[in-house]
């Protein structure tokens, strides 16, 4: 149980031995520590746990080492963040050191020698995090959000169904034409009675 006064690390080695090295050399100062398999776990843990100290190692999986601590710097840049590396990867650690204003540097194999020579610098002043701004570009995998513009103008709204609206004016206009039709018919057929009727008279006289 973590009582309020005592310290804390995370632990984000990808070497179970490292980390397991790192938790018993903490347990001796009387630190508590938090282990974790990923880099994406230890960002999510380091804002749950706000812990006092961080041990990163650049070979994490899903994110790697140089990336959580950008990103747990992002989140605080008051993390005190130490990388831990093999010696033939030095060099890329002290890149990565730089680019996250780590305060330390630990290579394997780890022992408590080492870690009490940089002891007393884990807890200077925290350098700047210069690479904090570069973040982004960390992620060429992710895919693009929100960054293309509206090509197509927006389709228009459908126009509000009228239930007064009457479907059959075209079919009144037809019947409407066939009565004037027929009454020209009628009309016509009683002139031609009656022209006839006259005819007849004026033959009988």
């Amino acid at each position: 149980m973590v009582t309020e006064n005592q310290r804390t690390a995370l632990i984000a080695i990808s070497n179970p031995i490292t980390s397991g090295r790192i938790k018993t050399i903490m347990k001796q100062k009387g630190w508590n520590s938090y282990i974790c398999s990923d880099g994406d776990q230890a960002v999510d843990s380091y804002v749950q746990n706000k812990p006092h100290l961080v041990f990163l190692s650049l070979d994490l999986s899903i994110i790697n080492g140089h990336v959580a601590a950008l990103e747990i710097r992002e989140t605080d840049f008051n993390a005190r963040i130490v990388f831990v590396t093999s010696k033939t990867r030095l060099l890329k650690a002290e890149d990565a050191a730089y680019s996250a204003g780590a305060v330390g540097i630990l290579t394997t194999p780890l022992t408590l020698s080492k870690v009490d020579y940089i002891w007393n610098s884990l807890f200077s002043e925290i350098p700047d995090a210069p690479g904090v701004a570069d973040l982004d570009e960390l992620y060429p995998d992710l895919p693009q959000r929100d960054i293309l513009p509206q090509i197509l103008p927006p389709l228009p709204l459908p126009l509000p169904i009228n239930e007064n609206l009457n479907v059959v004016k075209p079919k009144k206009k037809r019947n409407f034409l066939r009565m004037i039709k027929i009454g020209i018919l009628t009309i016509s057929g009683i002139t031609a009675v009656i022209t006839g009727l006259i005819l007849f008279e004026v033959i009988q006289l």
